[in-house]
């Protein structure tokens, strides 16, 4: 979908479909049947409920998992808050195709379909601390180049990037979005020395100071393609009726400003895994959302959404397999 203006895009953001709050009961009712006491699996049986729901089917399926990759470069890193240069991106782009990444293998484990895609490469953001990272039509376009890669058909979409000095872009944003300065978003991100991470924080503090922090405009000021682009995506997934599973800290902090604009807009959403990355575990907490996962991870790629992937088939398993009481012959509770 293009979006014109960002009062169109907020327009969309503000008219969300709600999930299916019958397929939802309708696994607590068959939850209460199965043999084990009330509750015993914990969030597995909140997660199959929670799939039902954005499925809209009373017996969900992950038959068809995609998996998206965005990557985007920064202007920002002419700061060097990052250790790598931004040639790496598409460099790391190149290892995705050629299936030499972590992401490669976490996606065939799990039988998800990868896709990768890349936006303007060679034409990174703009610092900024010198003017806002994207104009209005950028930023649009990158939403509209998310929105259009959701496939209608998925049952589950994990969303991941990869993009060298995108923790910067993140940080930044969370700190517009939920207050606070860089010293208090800003992690050491691929591996910042000491002076790295000052500098990292100086960036952010810098860009807080000339661009307003309203949740779209921000996004564009403070954000990057890629992040934009996982707006997109997260958005045109609730329109699809597609559960989505974010990644780490950078696709938390993309996906915010649909929180921002609306409470309850990442209903349809569960984060993965915490990150080892500084902000992370704050950035949930403001959104009201728990991880899945806590490995200590933070490579982004998607790993920690693919991996998260193998929860939801084993709360999906128990759920359609296991006998309840009166197949079983085994007395329920009185």
């Amino acid at each position: 979908m293009i979006f014109a203006t960002f009062a169109e895009l907020r327009d969309a953001c503000l008219q969300l479909p709600e999930g299916d709050a019958a397929a939802a009961a309708a696994v607590a009712t068959r939850q209460a049947m199965l043999t084990k006491p009330p509750g015993s699996l914990g969030r597995l049986e909140e997660l199959v409920a929670w799939l039902a729901c954005w499925q809209g089917r009373p017996m969900p399926r992950l038959d068809r998992v995609e998996i998206l990759v965005f990557a985007g470069n920064h202007g920002v890193t002419d700061q060097q808050v990052s250790p790598y240069p931004p040639a790496v991106t598409a460099q790391m782009v190149a290892n995705f195709v050629a299936g030499g990444a972590a992401i490669n293998q976490l996606s065939t484990s799990v039988g998800a379909r990868l896709r990768v895609i890349p936006l303007a490469l060679d034409e990174p953001t703009a610092d900024f601390t010198q003017h806002p990272a994207m104009t209005e039509r950028q930023f649009l376009d990158a939403v509209a180049v998310g929105h259009a890669a959701v496939d209608q058909n998925a049952h589950l979409l994990c969303l991941g990037e990869m993009g060298i000095g995108n923790t910067t872009a993140a940080a930044a944003l969370a700190a517009a979005l939920f207050g606070g300065t860089g010293a208090d978003w800003a992690g050491r991100g691929t591996g910042v020395d000491d002076d790295g991470l000052a500098r990292k924080r100086a960036a952010i503090d810098a860009g807080l100071a000339r661009h307003p922090h309203t949740a779209l405009e921000a996004a564009a000021a403070l954000g990057g393609r890629e992040l934009a682009a996982i707006l997109g995506a997260t958005l045109a997934a609730r329109s699809h009726g597609i559960p989505v599973l974010l990644d780490g800290f950078v696709c938390t902090a993309a996906a915010a400003p649909l929180a921002c604009l609306q409470p309850g807009a990442l209903a349809h959403t569960q984060i993965a895994h915490v990150s080892a990355e500084a902000g992370h575990r704050r950035l949930a907490a403001e959104l009201g959302l728990q991880p899945l996962l806590d490995l200590g991870m933070r490579l982004g790629e998607a790993s920690g959404a693919a991996i998260a992937v193998s929860i939801l088939r084993a709360a999906i398993a128990c759920h359609a397999g296991m006998a309840t009481f009166n197949q079983a012959g085994v007395t329920n509770r009185a």
